[in-house]
């Protein structure tokens, strides 16, 4: 049976360290010499945590149209669309 690795405080630093500054768990199992896996489970025992994302900013959504609007009327331009796939007929407007 394979014995449990016993882990060192440098091992531990450079784990939490590495991972804070945004190393991937591969970076830190080559640096340790030590798999990937094995890493991982250590790096989580010790709560050891990637920096936040930053993601693409969020394009600002259009309001929804009011609820309680009056309804359009038969062939509206803004309708038209749904009913057809031909282009809006500019000269006969309803």
């Amino acid at each position: 049976m394979a014995r449990a690795k016993q882990w060192s405080e440098g091992a531990d630093r450079t784990i939490c360290q590495m991972r804070a500054d945004g190393a991937t768990w591969a970076d830190i199992g080559r640096r340790l010499r030590m798999s990937r896996n094995t890493v991982i489970e250590r790096g989580r025992r010790l709560r050891a945590s990637a920096p936040a994302r930053r993601g693409a900013p969020k394009p600002e959504v259009e309001p929804l149209e009011d609820p309680n609007r009056e309804p359009l009327c038969a062939g509206h331009p803004r309708t038209w669309g749904l009913l057809s796939d031909a282009p809006y007929p500019i000269g006969d407007t309803p």
